[in-house]
C-alpha cells in the first residue's frame, strides 16, 4: 500500500477552510459539503414543511460550506419513496422558498432525480426504464414492478421535467441543483449497459447511453439563470460485472466538464450495495473514504472540480481526500449523527463520528436497518430534538410503520389529483 493511502500525521486545517469559487460564480466558504441523504420528510402534497427547514438550519449552523438536499423528484407519478419531496409545475413554491431560506451561511443546492425503475410496487408509481430489465435484488425483487421501456416521447418529457424542476428551484432561492445520475436511478440506468439494452440513439455506445444525461444538463443550463449552480452526481463505478465502470466515468466527466460546476463521485446501486456493511477501519484510508482508491484515479484527468462522498467520518480523512486532488468532501451519515461535527474539524479537531452498525446477517436487511437508523435521526433533528440513536432493528420497524402511512397518503393524494 502506498503512503498516499495511509492515514498519517494530523494535517493542518487550512485546506478544509479554504474557499472554492465555482464556474457559475458561486463561492463556497469551505470544502466540506453535507451530501444528500433521503430524508423522507415530505408533508402534504409532497411539499417540504417546517421539519426540513429545522433540519437544514441545524446543518447550516454546523459549519459546512455547502448543503445538498436529499433527492427531490421531478415527476410526482414516479417517486423512489412515498415521503420523497416533489417539485414540478403543480407545486406551491412558498414552502420551497422557506426551505431555501434555511441556508444563512452555507450554499444550499437541491438534488433533483427521477427513480426510473427503482420504485416500490406499493406506491403505484410508474416504473420507467431504458429497457425492460427488472430490478434484481434476490427475494426482494418482488417489491419492484416490471419496468416499462421509455418511448422517445417519454424521454423528451423527462428532459423537460428536469429543466422545469431546476427552473423552479432557481426561482425558490436555491443556489444550484445537482442532477442525480448515480446509485441506479434513471439517468444511471441509461448509462449502464446492463440495464440499457436499447438499439436507438439512447443505447449502444457510451455516448448514446450518456445522451439523456447530457441533454438534461443542457436543458437545465438553458433554463436557469447564469449564476445558478449545476452539478452532477455520478458513479465512479456500479460495482457490477459488465456495468458502468471507471473508464466510462472518465469519459462522461470529460463530456460534462464545460457544463457543470462540479461532479460528485459515489458508487453502487440498489443491486450492488457498495455503501453497506462496516466501511470504517482504523488502518487504511480507502476503507474509510471507501470510494477514494477507485475514484482517485479520475482526479488527474478531470478538468472540472470533483467531490468525493462515501464513509468520511473524521477530519484527517477529509483532509486526505483533498490532498488526493478532490475539491470538495461530501459528508452524509456522520452529519445525521453529529450535525455540528464540521465546526470541530474546521477548528483543527479530528472529531471522529463512529459509524452505525448492525449485526444482521443479511446484507440487504443490514443496509436497510442502518439506513432506517439514520432516517430516524433525521426525523428527530427535523423536530428540533436529539436523543440516543435508535437501534437499527428497532429503527427498521419504526421506518416500516412510517413508510406505510406515507404510502397511504401518497396513493390517496395521487389518485384524487391533489398531488
Amino acid at each position: 500500500m502506498t503512503s498516499e493511502l495511509q492515514i498519517g500525521k494530523r494535517a493542518t486545517a487550512p485546506e478544509l477552510t479554504s474557499p472554492l469559487r465555482l464556474s457559475s460564480g458561486i463561492t463556497l466558504p469551505n470544502r466540506l459539503a453535507k451530501a444528500a441523504m433521503e430524508e423522507q420528510l415530505a408533508g402534504r402534497r409532497s411539499h417540504p414543511d417546517s421539519r426540513l427547514v429545522t433540519l437544514y438550519r441545524t446543518w447550516d449552523a454546523g459549519g459546512v460550506g455547502m448543503m445538498l438536499t436529499g433527492h427531490v423528484m421531478v415527476d410526482r407519478s414516479a417517486v423512489a419513496q412515498p415521503a420523497d419531496i416533489v417539485l414540478d409545475a403543480t407545486s406551491d413554491l412558498a414552502p420551497f422558498r422557506e426551505w431555501a431560506a434555511a441556508a444563512r451561511t452555507s450554499s444550499l443546492w437541491m438534488q433533483i432525480n427521477h427513480p426510473g425503475r427503482v420504485v416500490r410496487r406499493d406506491t403505484g408509481s410508474r416504473a420507467l426504464a431504458p429497457s425492460a430489465v427488472p430490478v434484481d435484488v434476490g427475494p426482494l425483487s418482488k417489491f419492484f414492478p416490471p419496468p416499462t421501456p421509455m418511448t422517445a416521447s417519454d424521454i423528451r418529457d423527462t428532459v423537460e421535467r428536469f429543466a422545469v424542476t431546476a427552473e423552479l428551484a432557481d426561482r425558490a432561492g436555491f443556489a444550484g441543483v445537482e442532477i442525480h445520475a448515480a446509485h441506479g436511478y434513471l439517468l444511471a440506468q441509461f448509462l449502464s449497459p446492463l440495464v440499457n439494452k436499447r438499439t436507438d440513439q439512447w443505447g449502444g455506445s457510451l455516448h448514446n447511453r450518456a445522451r439523456l444525461l447530457l441533454d438534461v444538463v443542457a436543458a437545465v443550463r438553458a433554463r436557469v439563470s447564469p449564476n445558478f449552480g449545476v452539478a452532477v452526481k455520478l458513479n465512479s463505478a456500479d460495482f457490477q460485472r459488465g456495468g458502468f465502470d471507471l473508464q466510462d466515468a472518465r469519459h462522461v466527466i470529460e463530456w460534462l466538464s464545460d457544463s457543470v460546476d462540479f461532479v460528485e463521485l459515489s458508487g453502487g446501486s440498489i443491486e450492488s450495495l457498495a455503501t453497506a456493511g462496516h466501511p470504517a477501519d482504523e488502518r487504511t484510508l480507502e476503507r474509510e473514504a471507501y470510494f477514494l482508491k477507485l475514484a482517485g484515479e479520475l482526479v488527474t484527468d478531470a478538468s472540472v472540480p470533483l467531490m468525493l462522498t462515501g464513509g468520511i467520518r473524521r477530519a484527517r480523512v477529509a483532509e486526505a481526500v483533498l490532498a488526493r486532488g478532490f475539491s470538495l468532501v461530501g459528508v452524509a451519515t456522520a452529519l445525521a449523527q453529529q450535525p455540528d461535527a464540521p465546526l470541530g474539524w474546521l477548528a483543527g479537531e479530528d472529531g471522529e463520528v463512529p459509524a452505525p452498525r448492525s449485526s444482521l446477517r443479511s446484507k440487504s436487511l443490514r443496509a436497510a436497518a442502518i439506513q432506517a437508523s439514520i432516517t430516524s435521526q433525521l426525523h428527530d433533528l427535523g423536530r428540533g430534538r436529539s436523543r440516543p440513536t435508535l437501534a437499527p432493528v428497532a429503527a427498521l420497524i419504526v421506518d416500516q410503520y412510517r413508510r406505510s402511512r406515507a404510502t397511504r397518503r401518497y396513493r390517496q393524494e395521487h389518485s384524487t389529483g391533489q398531488q
